[in-house]
């Protein structure tokens, strides 16, 4: 796959998640898949694992977690993706990173966050 089909798949992928549609967005990631968010207990490995961990995805993102821009930056086999978001109590927004790395297949092997983990903790605090 090249990498302009990586970008796609990125764009797709949020898409499905915007849209409520895990299991397109599941269909995505490549059988043996990793994902890894920063501050979270545990990393999920296999893509069966990843599609349940989706029904909870709420419990997994700060409350009134809105994206409002993404930057995309295409490599050989990866996306890097520049998150602008905002929550409830992070109203004047701020940025993360995310790391979509890709198979042979064009398939997603790996989709990696990288946040700032006391600004993601305080996030799911109360409104201020």
């Amino acid at each position: 796959m090249g990498q302009n089909q990586n970008m796609e798949a990125v764009k797709k992928a949020w898409g499905h998640l915007g849209a409520g549609e895990m299991d397109e967005l599941a269909k995505l990631y490549a059988d043996d898949m990793v994902f890894v968010l920063p501050g979270q207990n545990d990393i999920i490995v296999g893509k069966s694992k990843f599609r349940s961990a989706l029904n909870d995805i709420g419990q997994a993102l700060p409350p009134g977690f809105e994206v409002l821009n993404l930057a995309y930056f295409e490599g050989d086999s990866d996306v890097v993706n520049v998150v602008k978001w905002k929550s409830n109590s992070i109203p004047n927004a701020t940025q993360s990173t995310i790391l979509w790395k890709f198979d042979d297949h064009g398939k997603i092997i790996e989709e990696r966050w990288f946040v700032d983990t006391e600004q993601w903790r305080a996030a799911f605090r109360e409104e201020r």
